[in-house]
């Protein structure tokens, strides 16, 4: 690990060579592989940030509440449940005794080529050097929002529940507070892989906003994994159904362990609305979702399992009671 200064936050927002020290699970972790290199770390546990709560307006999360926390409150659940199983589904229960909500939706790919410095073909890491990845070792790696510079999979859980559901972020900056949809946080590589959200430099995530809708109680998130524990998902679904007996009003799907970024699935929800639920019409939507799916050698089964596991996670969330 490189040397680097430490301070703690007072409030003021961060200049563009400050990173900032929540849990530190994932941060720590990478100036240890010497991945990332960061001069100046300004520790952001005391700026409180950690609320968690309920209103008739929805569930309100501070950036600073940890996991293990929001995973085991009995009201998120209850109302949320799909976000309350992403926290409990994720890491091991020590890290999530540590880390927090806002370092959890910014943790960065587990790609291998991108976490080891040996590997120099790296885009994400070294920006113009190539993806190696793309014909080297890539089961764990994405089938959506791919492109020719970078297939890298998005690792986390807790952010398909955000999408899912049209969670908003709060961010604090240079400019002041701002707000914006979840779903525009995280971006596609395209030609710059190296640009993974939309925050600007300095900014920091200080809390989220989950809406109340007639879909947040009958949600779920299914999680596939190659073991029980303390794995990345291969593949994950979030789903949120809101249903007049068996017909579906609404649906709201969000994809894990098969995308780049947080994924959505649109067309699986275009394609539900309005139909009776049933495995016939579960299955045509999973179709739907993966209809845009890109391999590359060694992840060729994941178009078929991530189907599999979104008709499975439709077909519990049509038994809970909402």
């Amino acid at each position: 690990m490189r040397p680097f200064s430490y301070d703690r936050a007072a409030g003021a927002p961060g200049d563009a060579g400050t990173t900032w020290l929540a849990g530190g699970t994932t941060l720590l972790d990478l100036m240890k592989l010497d991945v990332m290199r960061p001069e100046r770390l300004a520790d952001i546990n005391g700026l409180g940030l950690a609320e968690v709560r309920l209103d008739a307006q929805g569930l309100h999360l501070g950036a600073l509440a940890r996991m293990a926390e929001v995973a085991g409150n009995a009201e998120v659940q209850r109302h949320f449940p799909v976000v309350a199983q992403s926290l409990a589904l994720a890491a091991s229960q020590q890290l999530r005794n540590m880390a927090s909500l806002g370092g959890n939706v910014l943790q960065r790919t587990r790609c291998p080529y991108f976490r080891d410095p040996s590997h120099a073909a790296c885009n994400k890491r070294n920006p113009g050097s190539g993806c190696g990845a793309m014909d080297g070792a890539n089961r764990l790696q994405a089938v959506l929002g791919t492109s020719d510079a970078c297939i890298a999979a998005y690792p986390g859980d807790f952010a398909q529940a955000l999408v899912a559901l049209d969670a908003e972020v709060t961010l604090r900056g240079a400019a002041g507070e701002r707000r914006m949809r979840f779903a525009d946080l995280h971006v596609q590589p395209g030609t710059t892989p190296e640009r993974e959200t939309t925050l600007r430099p300095g900014e920091l995530i200080t809390g989220f906003t989950v809406p109340a809708g007639p879909w947040a109680a009958r949600s779920l998130y299914l999680k596939v994994r190659d073991r029980e524990s303390y794995a990345f998902a291969l593949a994950s679904a979030a789903v949120a159904l809101d249903l007049d007996g068996k017909v579906v009003r609404e649906a709201r799907i969000a994809l894990g362990g098969v995308a780049t970024v947080p994924w959505r699935a649109a067309e699986a929800e275009a394609d539900l609305r309005g139909k009776v639920l049933d495995e016939a019409s579960a299955t045509r939507a999973a179709e739907a979702a993966f209809a845009a799916a890109r391999t590359h050698g060694e992840n060729a089964f994941k178009p078929e399992l991530g189907r599999r596991t979104l008709v499975r996670a439709l077909l519990l969330a049509k038994r809970m009671e909402a």
